[in-house]
C-alpha cells in the first residue's frame, strides 16, 4: 500500500517566519522517503474545524507549482479542486502545465466544492448543490476533451468553449483524475465514468471499514453498469485515526483496507504541530512497513 501526505494546515509554530521553510522541508523529506502522493487543500480560507479563516492558507496550484521545483519523485495533487474556483478550460491548462513541468507527476483531484463562506467573502458565485454537481460533470468532460485530439467547441449547460486547444499535451496523454467524495448517486458514478481514482473518508475502527466497503461496492456497481474497469481505478482514502501513536495497530488496520482494495492511504499531521519531525517519523516508521501491506 502507498502513502499520501495531506498538507492541510500552515499553522505551525512560528509560521509567520518559517512557513516556507517547513513546507519545503516536509515535501523534500516525503519526496526522498518514498511517499507516493503529496496533496494540498483547495481553499482560500482555512476550514473552521482547523482554526478558521484567520489562520494562514496558501493558494493550491501556486503551492504545487512551488513543490514541483523542490521535489523529484512524489506525485502532486490538490485534494480536491473545487469546481467553482476556476473555469474548467483554465483548470485543464493549469493542471497540464503542472504535469508537463513535473514530467508526469500531476493528478487532477476535483470535487463539487462546499465552503460557502470563502466564496461569499471573496465574491465568487456559489451555486446550489445540484448545479455544482452539474458543473463538476461538465468540467470533467471539458478536461477530457482538452486532453484529446478534439480541439473543437464544447457546448454545455453551464460552460461554452469555442475551442479546446491545449498545447503542450500532458506527457502521458492525459492527467489522471481523482474525484473526491463518497456520494453514491452522483460522485461515485462520475468516478466510474470519468476518473482513474476515487478518494474516500475512513474513520478508525469497524465503522470506517464498513463504510469504505459499502462505497467500493457502490462504485463497482456503477462500473458494471457503465462498462468500465473497476480494477483499473486507484482506490485512495483519507484516514482519521491513530498513526504514529500506534504504528502496529495502524498497519493492522491497513491490512484490512488493502483486502477491500484500497491502494493508497493519506493522512495529515496534527494541527499546530511542526510537520518536519512528524514527516521524518512517518517515512522512517510507517512508509517501509506500509509498502509491505
Amino acid at each position: 500500500m502507498d502513502l499520501g501526505i495531506h498538507y492541510m494546515t500552515f499553522t505551525h509554530p512560528e509560521w509567520e517566519t518559517t512557513l516556507t521553510d517547513r513546507f519545503t522541508e516536509t515535501a523534500q523529506i516525503a519526496d526522498q522517503g518514498g511517499v507516493s502522493l503529496m496533496t494540498v487543500m483547495d481553499h482560500w480560507f482555512q476550514m473552521l474545524q482547523a482554526g478558521g479563516p484567520f489562520e494562514p492558507m496558501l493558494e493550491a496550484y501556486t503551492s504545487l507549482g512551488y513543490l514541483a521545483g523542490v521535489t523529484k519523485n512524489v506525485r502532486l495533487s490538490v485534494l480536491v479542486t473545487g469546481v467553482t474556483y476556476r473555469y474548467p478550460g483554465l483548470l485543464a491548462k493549469t493542471v497540464t502545465t503542472l504535469d508537463v513541468l513535473t514530467r508526469g507527476r500531476a493528478m487532477l483531484g476535483i470535487g463539487a466544492a462546499w465552503y460557502d463562506r470563502e466564496h461569499a467573502a471573496l465574491g465568487v458565485p456559489f451555486p446550489s448543490t445540484g448545479e455544482r454537481f452539474e458543473r463538476l460533470e461538465e468540467a470533467l468532460q471539458i478536461c477530457l476533451q482538452m486532453w484529446s485530439d478534439n480541439d473543437g467547441a464544447y457546448e454545455g449547460k453551464h460552460y461554452q468553449l469555442a475551442e479546446t486547444i491545449n498545447l503542450p499535451q500532458p506527457p502521458r496523454g492525459r492527467v489522471p483524475i481523482m474525484i473526491g467524495g463518497g456520494g453514491e448517486q452522483k460522485t461515485l458514478r462520475m468516478v466510474a465514468q470519468y476518473a482513474q481514482a476515487c478518494n474516500l473518508f475512513a474513520a478508525a475502527g469497524d465503522e470506517g471499514l464498513e463504510t469504505v466497503k459499502h462505497k467500493l461496492d457502490v462504485l463497482r456497481g456503477h462500473c458494471e453498469r457503465l462498462g468500465t474497469d473497476y480494477d483499473a481505478i486507484e482506490k485512495t482514502m483519507q484516514y482519521r485515526g491513530a498513526t504514529l501513536d500506534d504504528v502496529d495497530g495502524f498497519l493492522a488496520e491497513m491490512q484490512k483496507y488493502k483486502a477491500l482494495g484500497i491502494n493508497l492511504v493519506s493522512f495529515a499531521p496534527a494541527l499546530y504541530t511542526d510537520p518536519v519531525p512528524w514527516v521524518t517519523d512517518v517515512v522512517e516508521k510507517i512508509v517501509p512497513r506500509l509498502k509491505e501491506v
